[in-house]
């Protein structure tokens, strides 16, 4: 019995002497969307792809006046020609919307194809930056503000990497 109290004592005095594992990584996190749409270069960016988007959907818009009133046309001749005439330009008629739609569908993803471009750009163009920073403040993880559910505001370097890009990329 003396042999197991003394046991149990010199196991209790192991395990409160042990301390627990303290990790010397420096974790940090960034809202990247924040930097993009708040960085010099990133509302330059922004700015061409709003541009680009506003000319799209104006000449989509005009287009599709100009159909819906070819429509009205037709609909408004359908008692006064003949038959044949009438199935003739309506069938032109659907040929225009097919095309329409086709061109529609090329101007959206021309469009998604220069933004992508557009972002992977400023990506490539930041990364370094951020690399840089981790590395003279010894961050060695760094996540994306929208994943995380709550930090401390210390880790948050999102207005650091903020100022560094406006001062590097002009």
């Amino acid at each position: 019995m003396n042999y197991l109290y003394k046991f149990i004592l010199i196991l209790f005095i192991f395990f409160i002497s042990v301390n627990s594992s303290n990790s010397e990584e420096k974790t940090a996190f960034i809202n990247i969307d924040y930097v993009i749409q708040n960085s010099n270069i990133g509302k330059k960016m922004l700015t061409d792809i709003n541009k680009l988007d506003k000319k799209n959907i104006d000449n989509l818009k005009k287009k599709n006046k100009i159909l819906k009133e070819l429509e009205l046309s037709i609909n408004n001749k359908k008692n006064v020609i003949t038959e044949e005439a009438f199935n003739e330009e309506v069938f032109s008629f659907k040929q225009k919307v097919q095309k329409f739609t086709e061109e529609k569908n090329k101007v959206i993803n021309e469009f998604n194809s220069f933004k992508k471009e557009k972002l992977e750009n400023i990506l490539i163009k930041i990364t370094p930056l951020i690399n840089d920073y981790m590395e003279e403040n010894s961050v060695s993880i760094l996540l994306d503000s929208k994943n995380i559910f709550m930090g401390n505001n210390d880790s948050n370097i999102t207005e650091d990497i903020l100022k560094i890009i406006n001062n590097e990329l002009k």
